[in-house]
């Protein structure tokens, strides 16, 4: 039995995560998903949120140590959480998400990839503080090859997101992922690009798996991200908690 983390990425909540969890149960692992600051039913305001906020929330989460999940911005606060408290942060997963290199920032990364599916998608709201998807972008990028009924029940769910702890470089120092690392490309991806996630994931060595899905395999293939998931974590050197 391993246990599992699960954190969202950009406009998401934990709400994207209950099909997923509930095929890790039927895997004997316990898993769960949490709101990060200024998402989902979290009410912390947008200027309040930062990196650093996200990290300690994912922290505070680990009531005992557990492999951490990060979807797509996910990758940034649970590089961060893992280095702030390595004693309770069992192995990281990325899926298709950001990893963190040293002085540079999530929309850094996201601006230097070899493609710009997201321009016209994510828009600054006024006052600059957050950004918000078009809808009909976030189908064509986000979900389009998820079940039509999730995809309407979700779009109304997404919220704005702070641009601030997506504008911060991780602290000198913290940004090398923990030794027991994963990253899960998805080969259909139509947000972060397939190659630029190959790229990410080159210095993960063999500790690289594929999966034939687009962004949102929460949504479109829950059971086989959760296999997958578990054949990961019964290799080394994940620890079963």
């Amino acid at each position: 039995m391993a246990r599992f983390l699960l954190i969202h990425g950009s406009c998401h909540g934990a709400w994207c995560w209950p099909a997923t969890i509930a095929a890790l149960a039927r895997l004997g692992h316990d898993a769960r998903a949490i709101d990060l600051p200024a998402h989902g039913a979290d009410r912390t305001p947008s200027a309040d949120a930062t990196l650093e906020g996200y990290a300690r929330a994912i922290v505070a989460a680990l009531d005992r140590p557990a492999i951490l999940v990060g979807h797509s911005a996910g990758g940034y606060p649970v590089t961060l959480a893992a280095a702030l408290a390595p004693d309770r942060v069992a192995g990281l997963v990325y899926l298709c998400a950001y990893v963190p290199a040293p002085g540079r920032s999530m929309i850094d990364l996201r601006r230097a990839g070899p493609r710009q599916p997201l321009a016209g998608v994510v828009r600054a709201d006024p006052g600059g503080m957050t950004y918000s998807a078009d809808p009909e972008g976030a189908r064509a990028t986000f979900y389009h090859d998820c079940p039509a009924p999730l995809v309407a029940r979700a779009l109304p769910r997404l919220c704005p997101e702070p641009i601030a702890p997506q504008a911060t470089p991780l602290p000198e120092g913290t940004e090398t992922p923990a030794p027991a690392r994963h990253y899960i490309l998805c080969e259909d991806d139509r947000t972060i690009p397939p190659e630029y996630q190959a790229e990410m994931a080159r210095p993960f060595g063999p500790a690289v798996s594929r999966l034939s899905s687009g962004h949102s395999p929460f949504f479109t293939c829950p059971a086989r991200l959760a296999r997958l998931l578990d054949t990961i974590t019964a290799q080394a050197p994940f620890p079963r908690p």
